[in-house]
């Protein structure tokens, strides 16, 4: 479908609406709105236009494991979502001195990029495409 031309935003559930605007504050998000609807959602937007939509209807007792990411059964789902860089060494040094740890790097035909977890263990990619 050719009107389609852009991912609007992204709907990510968490635990605390509070902790999360936080994290995603420490990447450059700024909070929209929220609580709103019948779910509630909160809307956070990054200066770039990368907009999350946080859902806040987690149960408290849910595992805190990310059943797509670290379980041996592969259940279908988004897995992550992914924020291009410009610097990848940059962005990677700075979430470091927030005491996020980074999980894995790869390197693939020039392009660079890395992974951390959110507070809900959502993972989050930084990539840097090749010949930036």
């Amino acid at each position: 479908m050719e009107e389609i031309t852009r991912i609007n935003h992204v709907g990510l559930r968490v635990r605390d609406l509070n902790i999360s605007r936080e994290f995603y504050g420490n990447l450059g998000f700024e909070f929209l709105a929220g609580p709103v609807g019948p779910e509630p959602a909160a809307i956070v937007e990054h200066p770039s236009g990368v907009n999350i939509n946080f859902i806040l209807n987690a149960s408290k007792d849910a595992p805190e494991d990310n059943i797509l990411m670290k379980k041996e059964m592969k259940y279908p789902g988004y897995t992550h979502i992914a924020l291009e860089v410009t610097d990848a060494e940059s962005v990677s040094n700075k979430l470091e001195a927030l005491g996020l740890v980074i999980t894995e790097r790869v390197e693939y035909n020039g392009a660079r990029f890395f992974f951390v977890r959110d507070p809900d263990d959502n993972v989050i990619e930084f990539h840097q495409p090749a010949g930036c």
